[in-house]
This record gives C-alpha cells, structure tokens and sequence, in this order.
C-alpha cells in the first residue's frame, strides 16, 4: 500500500478548508466594520466628553484626646483612732448587753456596739484634729480624656461620561462608565426596511 498519495491529498484538503474559512471573515472587514455573531461593530469619532459629578457627604470619625488634672484627698490619721474606735464598740456592747433581755438581747448589743463605736471613733478625731495630729492633704494627677466627634465633608465623585458622538454624519448623545478617548466602538443595527 502506498501512503504517500494519501498524505497528500489530506494535507491539500486541510490548506483548502483553512483558506475557505477564512474568507468570510475577510469579507467582513469593510472600513474598519466587523462582525461578531449577527452584529456589526464600528468605530464613531468623540465630539465631547463631560463627566457625570455626584456629591457624596462623607462622615469621618475623629478622635481627640486631652490630659485633665484631676485632685483628690488623702486622710491622715494619727495611730491610735482605730484602736479608740474598737474599744468603744467592746465597751458599747458590753453596755448593751447588760440593758437587754431574752430576744431583745442580742439587738441591744449591736446597737450598743454601733453607739461605742461612733461615739469613740468621735472623740478620737476631734482630739487629733485638736492636737494637729489629724488632717487631710490634696493630691492632684494627670488624667487622659477622650472624645469621638464626626466631620462631615462632601466629596465630589464621577459616576460616569456624557458623551456627544458622529457617526455618519449624524451626531448621538450617550453616557459610559468609562472616558471613551478620542473614538467609540458602537454597535450598528443594519436590517430591512418594510
């Protein structure tokens, strides 16, 4: 068997099929047309192009902080008051104690305690107070304050083109989301008229 001839005759059928192929496609390009499916496409030449501006109110959180002075006390007590201050609750509840009898007791001596208590805790301050042993100092130290506080501004944005087009001798008014340059590829309906 000869295989020769065979391989020739494939590779003329194939060189044939590619160049008929390729024909429609050549024929479609006329002046910078072309097809693609069943649409034409071409090219329009811009006249003016004016962009589309919107005006957008932006809120921006601005944080600003400060340092304030802030004062406090400090009690100075002189040794002493607190243990003054126990014995009168001792001494207080003691006392109670003695006054009260069965349930009421038990309620005669908290008072009792809580009386004592004060009473001495009382004396105590007002003597070191009278003797200078007992005052009181201020402080101050630095605190840091901060607020959150909005700015609005507006902020101008494009949000597409205006744009005046010829084709054909006839002039068309679109808008793109894009600037187009200096043509436009557009889309050419051609069908029958009725």
């Amino acid at each position: 068997m000869n295989i020769k001839p065979w391989i020739t005759t494939l590779s003329g059928a194939i060189v044939v099929s590619l160049a008929l192929a390729a024909t429609p496609a050549a024929a479609d390009h006329n002046h910078g047309k072309y097809r693609s499916g069943k649409a034409v496409y071409d090219y329009a030449r811009v006249l003016n192009v004016e962009p589309i501006v919107n005006y957008v109110t932006v809120s921006k959180p601005v944080r600003e902080c400060w340092e304030e002075t802030a004062y406090y006390t400090v009690e100075h007590r002189p040794a002493g008051v607190g243990a003054k201050t126990l014995f009168g609750a001792i001494l207080g509840g003691v006392v109670g104690h003695q006054f009260g009898s069965g349930r009421g007791n038990d309620a005669a001596t908290v008072a009792g305690t809580m009386i004592g208590a004060a009473i001495a805790n009382d004396t105590a301050r007002r003597t070191a107070i009278d003797n200078g042993h007992y005052y009181s100092s201020r402080h101050s130290r630095p605190v840091r304050r901060c607020e959150t506080t909005y700015s609005s501004y507006e902020e101008e944005r494009i949000d597409g083109y205006k744009v005046l087009y010829s084709y054909n001798g006839r002039k068309y008014l679109t808008e793109t989301p894009y600037e187009p340059g200096s043509r436009l590829r557009i889309r050419v309906d051609v069908r029958p008229a009725p």
